[in-house]
């Protein structure tokens, strides 16, 4: 087996020799976090935690975006969803995805075809750490470090 990056023994991200500078966040995190909703409170604690951080460069897609205002459409006025989209362009890098990226994604052999193109994204970005709900999507995608929401402090200040 390659040496995957998985968090859910002891060992933390700079055990595994990671930085963990550059973390994306992938849109199931988003949705719940920004969507005010008990429910998802881990979600928002998890942001709430990463915009704590210093010295961590913090990634989202254009495509989380799209999906995070789609979503939100049926629940929260316009105003509402621009202030949401404002807040987090101030503080994610928010990535453009291209034609090449979509196609880079087919030929990943993950299970989610919409999360290859996150991975994709955050592979472009050299991204190391992912932030997602899920776990099974990510598992075998070389080169990251998957973290659950409920496990993010455990990343290097």
């Amino acid at each position: 087996m390659t040496r995957q990056h998985k968090l859910f023994g002891p060992r933390s991200a700079s055990q595994l020799g990671l930085s963990g500078n550059h973390i994306f966040v992938d849109t199931n995190v988003l949705v719940g976090g920004c969507s005010g909703n008990a429910r998802f409170q881990k979600d928002a604690d998890c942001l709430h935690y990463l915009y704590s951080l210093t010295g961590k460069r913090l990634y989202i897609s254009t495509l989380s975006v799209a999906q995070l205002i789609s979503t939100y459409q049926k629940k929260h006025t316009n105003e509402e969803i621009t202030a949401i989209v404002r807040d987090l362009q101030h503080r994610f890098t928010v990535i453009d995805f291209t034609g090449k990226d979509i196609n880079n994604a087919l030929v990943e052999t993950g299970a989610d075809i919409e999360d290859n193109v996150q991975y994709v994204l955050a592979r472009k970005q050299k991204c190391r750490v992912v932030i997602t709900n899920n776990y099974k999507d990510y598992r075998t995608m070389p080169g990251i470090q998957v973290f659950r929401p409920s496990e993010v402090r455990r990343l290097p200040r």
